[in-house]
């Protein structure tokens, strides 16, 4: 599988583009804004876009998706149904960080833990993280140690919970029970900032190494 991670909104969040090598078959996870850019993207590279991924809700990550999925005409997977909490609220959302006006959307389908989602041939496991968010996910590709991990995890710190319904210690417990377990050799993609591994968080970040 191959990825090209794609800066989107005032915000710099952190889209990122998969593939299938084999089929060229791919799917964007968190698009927040800037369609034609991904678009542009993923036409450049030669990639047929056959869903989106979503982590959660807020509107850096998914402001642009029921745009973006109405124009590729393809379905959003994603995220756990908790989420529907802030996904109701893009309109509102929109409006109160300065985007563009979201278009509204319902998942094609709620992910929970345990599920899988395809690109093309590849398979990713879905793992349900909450904490920054109710209803938050993170997708894990096995075969390339690869973990798309949303706003839980970033590279020396870790997600916001100050917002509705986060929470800190559950946040934490998400990371330590769910991510940590699946090798300190995977690399992540936040929605935020450069890449990492979970064995270089666990020695040295401040909030949830092993050392904290």
């Amino acid at each position: 599988m191959k990825y090209r991670i794609i800066p989107v909104t005032p915000f710099e969040q952190n889209c990122t583009l998969l593939w299938c090598s084999e089929t060229m078959q791919g799917a964007f996870v968190d698009p927040g804004g800037d369609i034609d850019l991904l678009v542009d993207t993923a036409a450049r590279l030669g990639v047929r876009v056959e869903k989106i991924l979503l982590t959660h809700g807020h509107i850096d990550h998914a402001g642009g998706a029921g745009e973006l999925a109405q124009r590729l005409g393809v379905p959003i997977e994603g995220p756990q149904r908790e989420e529907s909490f802030w996904i109701d609220q893009l309109v509102a959302q929109s409006r109160s960080f300065g985007f563009p006006p979201a278009q509204p959307f319902t998942p094609t389908r709620w992910l929970e833990d345990g599920d899988t989602v395809t690109v093309g041939r590849e398979t990713l496991r879905v793992l349900y993280t909450p904490g920054h968010t109710p209803g938050h996910v993170v997708f894990f590709h096995a075969p390339s140690k690869l973990a798309l991990v949303g706003d839980v995890l970033f590279a020396g710190s870790i997600g916001r919970t100050d917002f509705p319904r986060g929470d800190y210690q559950t946040l934490i417990d998400s990371i330590r029970g769910k991510l940590w377990p699946l090798g300190d050799d995977v690399e992540f993609i936040s929605g935020h900032g450069p890449m990492s591994t979970f064995g270089r968080e666990r020695r040295s970040n401040p909030f949830v190494g092993d050392g904290a």
